[in-house]
């Protein structure tokens, strides 16, 4: 098997190769956009579209870049690489590697549910799985994405109609634009935070619709439905009537209401919930599974009470099994 170590990112000693750094690295592979995952590397391999999303977000990126198209199998020396769309955000991929030691895939970030801005996740057999454990208890399975978003809409009809204005908050890249796919159609005027529509076009020239929108400007925010992320709220006190809703797979807790200071949570997610998890090592049908982020811990345990061998790369049970060596 290819040997795994965990060093503020996934690091495959005997290929010298990083999976989603912290920090600055010489070879690396970035599953998506999202700045907890991004980083100037020597080396970046990355998804034409990530690519594109880092540079609108980043400014100039340095290093020499890999665009990798998904499906396509790329030649290292050492390993071949190909990615697999994980679902998460548009562009966001899963990398499979294979080299004389064995196969290993790692998710990223990543969720099983049908999207409507992020191409549909796919899956394959890999000796080991390394997967991302965001959401790895139990109760945090959610609901149908038809149900969230008509609690959405409703809660934007119901502001309306009481003369507020419904403010949706979600992450400017990936939430905030499943936010947007799912208002599409609905009838509303929209307004759409500045860190939002700078990514709109990117979007868009992948063929995704979202409806007709004003810039954002509190002034004149009366009778339309805002999307801004929730690093905007300050600039909201400029709304005085406003209810405020938002985005998020920790909605699944009752106390995120008051945790986020808003008025309804809806569980709105971009990783995979607890069954999906499970659902997927049984996709992939690993060797090994090691986990990480989130309940990386208790959701290895979970899984070697159903006779998978797992162990967490973030968790305490690391002291069980030292991968690094």
């Amino acid at each position: 098997m290819i040997e795994v170590a965990y060093r503020r990112g996934v690091f495959l000693p005997e290929l010298d190769w990083w999976l989603d750094p912290a920090q600055k690295s010489p070879r690396a592979f970035v599953s998506h956009a999202h700045s907890d995952h991004t980083g100037r590397h020597g080396t970046t391999v990355a998804t034409p579209i990530t690519l594109r999303l880092m540079q609108a977000r980043m400014g100039k990126l340095s290093g020499d870049l890999i665009a990798l198209p998904f499906g396509e199998t790329r030649d290292f020396g050492r390993f071949t690489m190909r990615l697999l769309p994980a679902g998460h955000v548009l562009g966001s991929a899963q990398c499979y590697i294979e080299s004389d030691a064995g196969s290993l895939l790692y998710t990223g970030d990543f969720k099983l549910r049908a999207s409507a801005s992020a191409e549909p996740t796919q899956s394959c057999h890999a000796e080991t799985l390394i997967m991302e454990t965001t959401f790895g208890r139990p109760r945090y399975i959610f609901p149908p994405h038809a149900e969230v978003v008509a609690s959405m809409v409703a809660f934007c009809e119901s502001a309306l109609a009481d003369n507020h204005v419904p403010i949706l908050l979600g992450y400017s890249l990936g939430k905030a634009q499943e936010i947007l796919a799912a208002l599409t159609g609905k009838g509303f005027r929209v307004m759409v935070h500045a860190s939002i529509e700078n990514l709109l076009p990117i979007y868009e020239g992948e063929g995704i619709v979202f409806p007709l929108r004003s810039p954002w400007h509190p002034a004149n925010a009366d009778g339309h439905v805002v999307v801004c992320p929730p690093s905007a709220t300050k600039a909201l006190a400029a709304i005085p009537r406003r209810k405020v809703g938002i985005a998020t797979g920790w909605a699944i807790d009752a106390s995120t209401i008051y945790r986020t200071k808003s008025d309804a949570a809806f569980p709105l997610s971009d990783h995979a919930g607890f069954d999906d998890l499970l659902r997927y090592v049984e996709m992939v049908a690993p060797k090994r599974v090691l986990t990480l982020h989130g309940f990386a811990a208790p959701f290895a345990a979970e899984l070697r009470s159903r006779g998978v061998e797992a162990w967490s790369l973030t968790g305490a049970d690391q002291l069980e099994l030292d991968l690094a060596k």
